[in-house]
């Protein structure tokens, strides 16, 4: 256990695929998603070098002067790229009205899907890549698909820690829409307005989330069942997953969407406080009906939502999540 409540599981036993080993690492990936949805994971095998060049190349863009980066913003609903500064606010998608939060980001959908007809819609709209720096498509692609294949790792361990079949969830995520976001979150050299974070509390609505931060003042935090919120610590060579809205739907409540934001840094600290996350957002086929699992319903257990499509719930969740703009996905 990390000293925030959150626990840390080396996944490595069940990537090397031993009977035992899966089971070990299933059950404790299930004992963490019913008691606060959060994970810290090593033995994830995701390069050290390539998380090195990905925060290189993005931090390299978002230090570009603001009118390049605006070149490639992105348009609601038609295309992925950059969003600014203060131009979306997150906890609207809880119907809560904050200030815009203190971020900008870059986002892609994903990387050259096949040309078919399922994938000609707005869940996988064209990314806007910008010009500089010169290697930045190309190791957002690298990253993109170590990240597909870890996601799908993950997915199996979840079946294994539902009681369900290890493929279970293989035909619904072979054609996921899944999306990677980098944040950054600057120096504030001026107080926020009351109210205002880096990014408010809400939940994902993906199936699971995989995020690489900086340890840096003013981060990630989680929400308990108890009501308080527990700093995320950011441990090296880590990652930290989490489940979204959909597979809390799946399961029937048995696991937690669990409320998380980006704190600000404390004002003496505010100077040499940026901060940056790499964020991948595991969503499953636009097709998928999200409907209760057998193992997670009984007599006395009903289950407690309608069937509903990924691609349904995921437009439903970001038309909501901002007063200025529809962006991709959500924060870290």
């Amino acid at each position: 256990m990390t000293t925030t409540g959150v626990p840390l599981i080396d996944i490595a036993p069940f990537r090397e695929g031993s009977p035992a080993g899966k089971r070990a690492v299933a059950g404790q990936v299930g004992r963490a998603c019913e008691e606060i949805g959060f994970f810290t994971i090593v033995g994830h095998g995701v390069p050290k070098d390539l998380t090195g060049q990905m925060s290189r190349v993005s931090k390299a863009f978002f230090d570009l002067p603001i009118e390049e980066k605006m070149k490639v913003r992105r348009v609601p609903e038609q295309s992925y790229g950059y969003i600014p500064l203060e131009d979306e606010s997150l906890s609207y998608s809880l119907d809560q009205e904050t200030p815009p939060d203190l971020k900008e980001s870059f986002s892609t959908a994903r990387i050259d899907p096949p040309d078919e007809e399922y994938y000609r819609c707005a869940h996988f709209a064209p990314t806007l890549w910008p010009e500089a720096p010169e290697t930045f498509k190309k190791v957002w692609t690298e990253y993109y698909r170590v990240m597909e294949t870890l996601a799908a790792d993950i997915m199996r361990l979840f079946a294994l820690a539902l009681d369900l079949p290890e493929a279970h969830f293989a035909d619904k995520i072979d054609k996921h829409c899944s999306v990677i976001r980098v944040l950054n979150y600057p120096d504030q050299p001026r107080a926020p307005l009351p109210g205002q974070l880096r990014a408010g509390a809400h939940s994902d609505y993906g199936s699971l989330t995989i995020l690489r931060a900086e340890d840096a003042p003013g981060g990630l935090q989680v929400r308990a069942r108890q009501g308080e919120w527990r700093d995320v610590a950011i441990l090296p060579d880590t990652l930290v997953v989490n489940i979204g809205d959909m597979m809390m739907r799946w399961t029937n409540d048995r696991w937690i969407s669990t409320l998380h934001r980006v704190v600000n840094p404390p004002r003496e600290r505010a100077a040499g406080s940026s901060r940056l996350s790499v964020v991948f957002f595991h969503i499953p086929n636009y097709d998928a009906v999200l409907s209760c699992l057998e193992s997670c319903h009984g007599a006395d257990n009903p289950p407690k939502y309608p069937p509903i499509t990924a691609g349904d719930y995921k437009l439903m969740k970001v038309r909501k999540q901002s007063p200025v703009t529809t962006p991709t996905a959500l924060s870290r």
